[in-house]
């Protein structure tokens, strides 16, 4: 079974969009209701995820990103959390695929390293794994607490993922296992430098409790990207303040047409 990728929108500006870990393309609807008169947006459903829980392919990002390219026309590709690392990672390897880079409160290195102080304690994610093996259900949940936090609104943003998370059917084991292995062990921080100047364009929600807006605006200064923030927004500003997230995305795709 090949990947799901839905198409929305008819605007002249062609742009895939990529999901998080747990989730799948329709967690995006509220970007997709704003955006949808100025771009044609491919949405797609990662291995595992929604209604690619057929697709046997790994949850790796070099190999996501080649299917997706394969699926879709040349445009920018917009990663959100973990999807960011298959977006990047599609920069990298595809640049004439990939024509354009959205990060969405994503960054290149999840886990903190000596050299890396902006990322996540591995004890985060080591214990994601580990609690996912004995009570599945209750890891996710816990994840989806993490993604709300610094919320203006959390109750609602959760409301809404525990609504999504599960609407295209239960995430494969085998892939979330995969997830949290990407999350732990992938650092792209290489390829940053090989992008092309102004070609990126990184969002941060200032509470975000998962990503910091620090980690993303160090990535943004190493490939000469635009950085924004989102003032009072968490870990998926799309799903609270899409309108703000579109106010800087559009004109910043309207450049590399």
């Amino acid at each position: 079974m090949s990947l799901h990728i839905e198409v929305h929108g008819s605007g002249p500006l062609p742009l895939v969009m990529i999901h998080g870990w747990a989730m799948h393309g329709g967690i995006f609807a509220p970007l997709v209701d704003v955006l949808r008169e100025h771009c044609t947006m491919y949405l797609v459903d990662l291995p595992g995820h929604g209604f690619s829980r057929g697709c046997s392919l790994p949850l790796e990002p070099r190999a996501c990103a080649r299917a997706i390219a394969e699926a879709t026309p040349p445009a920018t590709w917009l990663g959100w959390s973990l999807g960011g690392l298959v977006a990047l990672r599609g920069a990298w390897d595809l640049p004439e695929q990939v024509r354009g880079l959205a990060m969405l409160c994503a960054t290149p290195r999840f886990v903190s390293a000596e050299d890396w102080p902006y990322g996540r304690d591995a004890s985060l994610v080591q214990q994601l794994a580990t609690d996912l093996e004995t009570d599945y259900h209750a890891t996710i949940e816990r994840f989806l607490a993490l993604e709300v936090m610094g919320s203006p609104d959390p109750r609602a943003d959760m409301r809404r993922l525990r609504s999504e998370v599960f609407s295209r059917g239960e995430p494969d084991l085998r892939v979330l296992q995969e997830g949290i292995r990407v999350l732990d062990q992938t650092d792209l921080r290489d390829a940053l430098p090989q992008l092309k100047p102004h070609a990126s364009w990184w969002s941060a929600g200032r509470l975000d409790r998962l990503v910091h807006p620090d980690a993303m605006q160090a990535s943004a200064a190493v490939c000469d990207g635009e950085f924004h923030v989102v003032a009072h927004a968490g870990h998926a500003p799309f799903l609270s303040h899409p309108e703000a997230v579109a106010r800087t995305l559009l004109p910043w795709l309207e450049t590399l047409q």
